[in-house]
């Protein structure tokens, strides 16, 4: 009788996303012997060779790839049954792993963290804080739990819950004028130097979508990962940028930048929250948006005295959870 564990099937997972028995080992916290044998008896049960040693590491053979497809499937329903079990009567307890984009958490963090805390004390909370695709792959391996970003994210085994537009407006230096122009347009931006994220940043993505730049010759990185780095090269006057309007609270402060809006229909981007869509939690995920939302209408507040013209609610949700 074929006779399959959950360690295997474990140790196979990591094997398959290493393609290295000591890395795979080490992820798992065995030894390199004990991961091996543990493969080798899932390949007797089986039937099949699942791995080809070769002397420049280690492959997976087709059956071997459509078996780490479906054991990536079980071990996230494992996953699921037993966070479940954990947190089946407690809403936003235990331990929750969000992951945020760059261009979101150091801004939506400051406000949210103190609002968790204080209206769910038992949560334990870890946040990793990388680039959309990264964290897309790391939440259904399995590795976190929800994710804070910019949609729309498509991947049939995710669902999403969006919470916000976050506008964008155009910052430039402090002594540059529109010639009496009260907002900004897109093609003003073709004739200047734009400054954006280094690729791989959904932000940047969004920017030259909305410019309508398919030629980027006139667009500048730097290698910049942060929006930081981008705004003080916009205050020395190296160019200009797009920023999102839940930046400006930060950012805006101390620097030297002339911040117009867009002629409507304003470019924006909507945020929020993705998870799988097996995952038992979903109430804890609703709530975490709640919260998320919450944080943001705080947030405008600050953001509101930095900008022109008049601030407006931009989704029904905001108004349902106030």
């Amino acid at each position: 009788m074929t006779h399959v564990t959950i360690k295997q099937l474990r140790y196979f997972d990591a094997l398959a996303r290493e393609l290295h028995f000591g890395r795979a080992a080490d992820s798992c916290a065995v030894t390199q012997p004990a991961l091996s044998m543990q493969i080798h008896e899932l390949e007797q049960s089986l039937g099949l060779m699942l791995v080809e040693r070769t002397r420049s590491g280690v492959q997976l053979t087709a059956k071997g790839q459509e078996i780490a497809q479906r054991s990536a499937r079980i071990l996230g329903d494992v996953r699921d049954l037993i966070a479940f079990a954990q947190h089946a009567n407690k809403v936003l307890s235990g331990v929750l792993r969000v992951g945020v984009i760059p261009s979101v958490a150091p801004y939506m963090l400051p406000p949210l963290l103190p609002l968790l805390r204080e209206a769910y004390p038992e949560l334990e909370l870890h946040v990793r804080e990388t680039q959309t695709q990264i964290l897309t792959d790391e939440l259904i391996e399995g590795k976190l739990d929800v994710l804070l970003l910019a949609l729309p994210v498509k991947h049939p085994d995710l669902e999403a819950l969006p919470l916000f537009d976050d506008r964008f407006v155009l910052a430039l230096p402090k002594e540059r004028k529109l010639s009496g122009r009260v907002r900004a347009t897109k093609e003003l931006i073709e004739h200047e130097r734009l400054l954006l994220l280094e690729e791989g940043h959904c932000l940047r993505d969004q920017a030259l979508t909305y410019c309508s730049l398919q030629q980027v010759d006139t667009v500048n990185t730097f290698g910049a990962s942060s929006l930081s780095t981008i705004i003080e090269m916009v205050a020395a006057g190296f160019g200009i940028t797009l920023l999102p309007e839940i930046c400006l609270g930060v950012e805006g402060r101390g620097r030297d930048l002339s911040l117009v809006r867009f002629i409507d229909p304003e470019p924006f981007r909507t945020l929020g929250l993705v998870w799988r869509s097996t995952s038992p939690r979903k109430p804890d995920f609703m709530e975490l948006g709640r919260l998320v939302t919450r944080a943001w209408e705080d947030g405008l507040l600050d953001t509101t005295a930095r900008m022109p013209g008049k601030q407006k609610k931009h989704n029904a949700l905001i108004a349902q959870s106030s």
